[in-house]
């Protein structure tokens, strides 16, 4: 677990405006789903998901949810921020049990780039999935997926079968190798000498004067 809590209060005022009271009582208003109980519509203190999100460890993480001392795991599902503010607004939680198998968003980071012979050359990395989806145990989510450029050049494509995945962790689509990033850009091109046209006459020399 990240080692963060997050104390909530059941919430009471629901709709537009028990949303709106809850914030200016500075919390965030939020939705815990998942289990046998149901939604419940829950008051998270503010400065907690703002030290959360601080972390870089909320997104895709277990926490742990303090409800007047009983405490519980949970998986942060979904962040709404203010358009202007860029404050968080609302927040979606979901139960889990720490031995659970769950399908979650990891981010994918790559390495090496000063060892691909295609960046090298002036290509650049076409990075078409920023996350996978992988199916793991809830308390053993992975910090990240990492994707070695080694030797890559232009024209290569970097599928998931390529991949070493965290332990215990496997892909949740399984029914095609979906490609992850590629190398883009123009191939070198080879450089020709340049020869005389078959069955042209050579130049004349410099100072050559015709006879008659």
């Amino acid at each position: 677990m990240a080692g963060i809590v997050l104390n909530v209060e059941k919430r009471e005022k629901t709709g537009t405006g028990g949303a709106r009271a809850t914030r200016k009582s500075g919390l965030i208003p939020g939705v815990l789903y998942g289990g046998t109980r149901g939604a419940i519509p829950i008051e998270i203190n503010a400065k907690d998901v703002t030290m959360a999100i601080r972390s870089g460890k909320f997104l895709s993480h277990m926490v742990e949810l303090n409800h007047q001392g009983e405490k519980q795991p949970v998986i942060p599902r979904a962040l709404q921020f203010h358009p202007v503010t860029d404050e968080v607004i609302h927040v979606d939680l979901y139960r889990v049990e720490e031995n659970a198998e769950i399908a979650i968003d990891v981010v994918v980071h790559f390495k090496n780039h000063e060892a691909s012979p295609g960046l090298k050359r002036g290509g650049a990395l076409n990075v078409v999935r920023h996350t996978i989806k992988l199916k793991c145990k809830a308390n053993k989510i992975p910090e990240e997926v990492v994707i070695d450029l080694t030797g890559r050049d232009i024209g290569d494509s970097i599928h998931i079968s390529s991949i070493a995945l965290p332990e215990g962790a496997r892909p949740v689509i399984r029914d095609r190798d979906f490609t992850i990033a590629t190398i883009v850009g123009r191939k070198v091109e080879e450089e020709v000498a340049a020869t005389p046209a078959e069955g042209a006459a050579p130049a004349a020399a410099a100072g050559d004067k015709k006879e008659g």
